[in-house]
């Protein structure tokens, strides 16, 4: 019952795209924030308290989804749950919050997108778990998880998204580097989030005849 090692990979591989961009927000100082701060008193307050909840999220996330403590220690399984669920609500009702200051209609749309499945995923997985609905749970479980990856995901594909803009501009850039970068990172989120739309219900659709049926 030992995690697979494409799941440790995962996890490494989400720290380090993950602890790059969180890393300028540990010293508490709005001059180096990644996304434009407009208000120092509210908005990155709010955007920290995303951030670090977020990564609550990301960490127990992970470790739900190991095989050997969900089944050998349920409780730890159902403790790790509870802070998993309780870091996505609070993460997500901040990043709806936080949506308020995001200029471009694109970029906003993706993450009001992004936060409402997160939260509604997670609040259907955490119904299901107290109905003792646990096939469903599980099923809802990969999907908010799923989501939560979005943060992962969406930059990774960043260089993808770049290659893209480059080939369908006929190989030129008539904005400019800096017009490029923006236009990406106005739409990767939405990349991130399809991709992973379509990975989740892959792996939902190929182990729900393993799932324990609802009760």
């Amino acid at each position: 019952m030992r995690p697979k090692k494409s799941w440790w990979l995962l996890l490494i591989v989400s720290l380090g795209v993950v602890i790059p961009f969180v890393a300028p927000y540990i010293t508490l100082n709005p001059a180096k924030s990644r996304v434009p701060i407009t208000s120092t008193a509210i908005q990155f307050p709010l955007l920290i308290a995303h951030i670090v909840t977020a990564c609550v999220a990301l960490i127990a996330g992970f470790f739900q989804f190991i095989e050997r403590i969900r089944i050998k220690t349920p409780g730890i399984h159902r403790y790790l749950g509870r802070i998993y669920v309780g870091s996505v609500m609070i993460s997500g009702a901040l990043a709806l919050a936080v949506i308020f200051y995001i200029e471009n209609f694109a970029k906003a749309t993706s993450f009001l997108a992004l936060a409402l499945t997160w939260l509604f995923t997670s609040w259907k997985g955490y119904r299901s778990a107290v109905r003792k609905r646990f096939g469903e749970h599980r099923k809802w479980m990969i999907r908010s998880f799923g989501i939560t990856l979005v943060a992962v995901s969406g930059r990774l594909l960043v260089p993808v998204l770049l290659l893209a803009y480059y080939t369908l501009n006929g190989f030129s850039l008539p904005g400019g580097r800096e017009k490029m970068v923006e236009e990406v990172l106005n739409v990767n989120i939405w990349a991130g989030l399809l991709l992973n739309f379509i990975i989740i219900e892959w792996i939902v659709l190929k182990s729900a005849h393993r799932l324990p049926g609802d009760s």
